[in-house]
């Protein structure tokens, strides 16, 4: 039995590294008969049924890759977290093979791979192998995130890492139906927000810049020092004060060296760099932001405000509105204007001069009345009976 291999499947088989279909080995003119001989003389190797690989030994991780695409069929693609791996959006390997598939096909599942049904496949046109355009990639981890910071963190690393674009983003968002924390993202995603480029730097924006009133920085403001570009996190230019975040993943070991020499060079512009790590921002940004409003007001700046009545920016003391302060002080006068004894006070309650008497007062004085006419009745009535005693 010849187990020659037709010229068309060699030309095919090293474009999916190695993979083959058993489709397109009938399409090439290999019988399911030649094939299973092929793989009980272990030539080829079964991964999935009907999906072989055209050689002996271990699957590369791009070859385990093309199996699963080729076993979920056409119009199938990798998404998910196997897509962001594919990307450069994430450096892990998935432990299990993400697929997204249409819905109206039948899939049998096999061991390792998670198939995920959708209605909607936005297969990339030229990558391969197959897999979601990277901005379809985004919001389908963003929906399956566990919280709103891991969906923060997708978004941001993929504008930071130059992968895409917020207004593709914005796009790929709005043609979802159903998006976990969708305003918070259409947020994130909006021209204001440009600049955000870590879930650390979105919660100092959400919970030390805004709460505080702050005003707006230039993000990701660059410089260039030695005829070479550097980013500064948040620049307050017209108050000369820079405000860098240390994540551990963004400036881990050796890379604070170049943190120190960038705060000197600021330093020597006349630039004052305050720094913060994940810890004070997530956990104590209000005292990251009494921090930094101390700093700008030293230089100008008179508009922080706490967030809270417990809050250390300005001393911890909310201002009252003008109108309360005024009935305050109005009060304030009015307790030192009186300047009287609790007894006095409690003598004259509910009284003001010029006014009339209060009902209770009217009542009081109608009672006295009434006594008096009463006694004088009853000692006319007396001295009748002694005259006519007499």
């Amino acid at each position: 039995m010849a187990t020659e291999i037709p010229p068309r499947l060699r030309e095919l088989a090293p474009l999916q590294c190695g993979v083959v279909t058993r489709a397109q080995t009938l399409a090439a003119g290999l019988s399911d008969r030649v094939v299973g001989a092929l793989i009980k003389r272990g030539s080829w190797q079964r991964i999935y049924p009907g999906v072989y690989a055209t050689f002996s030994g271990g699957l590369s991780r791009e070859a385990v890759l093309w199996a699963a695409v080729l076993y979920a069929g056409p119009g199938a693609a990798l998404s998910h977290h196997t897509a962001a791996e594919l990307w450069g959006l994430s450096s892990e390997t998935s432990s299990l093979i993400h697929l997204s598939a249409p819905a109206d096909r039948r899939i049998v599942r096999q061991p390792g791979l998670l198939i995920h049904v959708s209605v909607r496949v936005a297969v990339h046109p030229a990558q391969n192998p197959p897999r979601t355009r990277v901005e379809e990639t985004v919001i389908d981890l963003c929906k399956s995130a566990r919280d709103l910071d891991t969906a923060v963190g997708w978004i941001t690393r993929a504008i930071g890492r130059r992968l895409t674009t917020p207004d593709k983003l914005r796009v790929a968002l709005e043609s979802r139906r159903r998006v976990r924390w969708r305003s918070e993202l259409a947020e994130l995603l909006s021209p204001d927000l440009a600049g955000v480029h870590s879930v650390l730097e979105y919660r100092y924006l959400r919970d030390v810049e805004r709460p505080h009133r702050f005003p707006v920085p230039r993000r990701q403001a660059a410089s260039r020092r030695n005829g070479r570009s550097q980013y500064q996190d948040m620049l307050y230019e017209a108050y000369q004060t820079v405000v860098e975040l240390d994540g551990q993943v963004a400036h881990p070991g050796d890379s604070r060296w170049n943190d120190i020499r960038r705060d000197n060079a600021a330093a020597t512009t006349g630039l004052t760099t305050l720094r913060y790590g994940w810890h004070d921002v997530t956990v104590t940004p209000c005292q990251v932001a009494a921090e930094i409003a101390a700093v700008l007001a030293g230089r100008g700046y008179p508009d922080a405000r706490p967030c809270s009545a417990g809050c250390p920016v300005g001393g911890g003391i909310a201002r009252p509105s003008p109108a309360r302060s005024s009935s305050v002080a109005g009060a304030e006068a009015g307790r030192r204007t009186m300047g009287m004894s609790g007894r006095s006070r409690s003598a004259t309650a509910g009284r003001r001069p010029g006014n009339p008497l209060r009902l209770s007062d009217k009542r009081t004085q109608t009672g006295r009345a009434a006594r008096r006419e009463s006694a004088k009745g009853r000692e006319r009535t007396r001295a009748a009976r002694e005259g006519d005693t007499r």
